[in-house]
């Protein structure tokens, strides 16, 4: 199951139990696997997954990179996931194409997710690394008038810098965010786990991260703050960061 495709290759795919068909890119190569996991409305092919694989190529690291049901280039319709439906998406493609240890790095809800992959396999994972990491985001990032138009109307739309679609979220997908926060108690992740946020980030406030690492059992995490950050953390200095916070716990896993 494992290949070594270049960056512009066509994404491989995997089916699901009920058959459809998960699209990802599996790269071969030497120690844990990093394992990226994309943001919300976001897919394998960003500019840090992107980046991210590349580095893992030159340096011979195994990397998978994957699209969540309905995102990029899988089968299936966006709305009709949630929160716990691409979290399984993720640990059904871990489960399928991985053996060993993991690396995980997750992007903005990616974080999120990159957090409920480890306690679902925590004897697996040997490290977290979030950038804007937005757990718990369906109770901080809405509204009560977002809350009343979801619960009428059952979905909200609204505009997105990010991109031309606009941003959608369900209630079914609210509902099962809701279902799965990890704020409110302690997170029972014991591996290393390294935070990047920027202090500008207009989406998710960097006092998320500091929430984050208080709520985490392991002792061994740290909180990188980039005072002029964005969101996307996807400039080049960004991306330096980036690859040098995930080098550095592969070389110490």
């Amino acid at each position: 199951m494992l290949d070594t495709p270049s960056p512009s290759s066509p994404p491989s795919f995997f089916p699901r139990p009920d058959g459809l068909k998960l699209a990802y890119r599996h790269r071969a190569g030497t120690g844990a696997t990093i394992v990226f996991l994309p943001g919300y409305m976001s897919d394998m092919d960003g500019g840090k997954a992107v980046a991210l694989d590349r580095w893992a190529a030159e340096s011979g690291r195994a990397m998978l990179r994957l699209d969540y049901a309905g995102n990029g280039a899988s089968e299936g319709a966006f709305e009709d996931g949630t929160l716990a439906s691409w979290r399984d998406d993720a640990l059904w493609l871990i489960d399928s194409l991985t053996r060993g240890p993991l690396l995980l790095a997750g992007s903005s809800m990616g974080g999120w997710l990159a957090l409920l992959v480890a306690l679902a396999r925590p004897e697996r994972v040997a490290g977290i690394v979030g950038i804007a990491a937005a757990p718990d985001f369906t109770e901080w990032g809405f509204s009560e008038a977002d809350r009343a138009k979801l619960g009428v109307e059952g979905r909200l739309v609204e505009p997105t810098p990010y991109g031309d679609q606009p941003y959608v979220t369900t209630l079914g997908f609210w509902e099962s965010g809701q279902a799965l926060k990890l704020l409110e108690g302690g997170i029972s992740l014991d591996c290393p786990v390294r935070l990047l946020h920027g202090q500008a980030d207009p989406d998710v406030p960097w006092e998320i991260a500091l929430r984050l690492a208080e709520k985490l059992r392991s002792s061994d995490v740290q909180t990188l703050l980039v005072k002029d950050g964005d969101h996307r953390l996807s400039r080049d200095g960004d991306i330096v960061l980036l690859i040098r916070t995930v080098a550095s716990l592969l070389d110490h896993s």
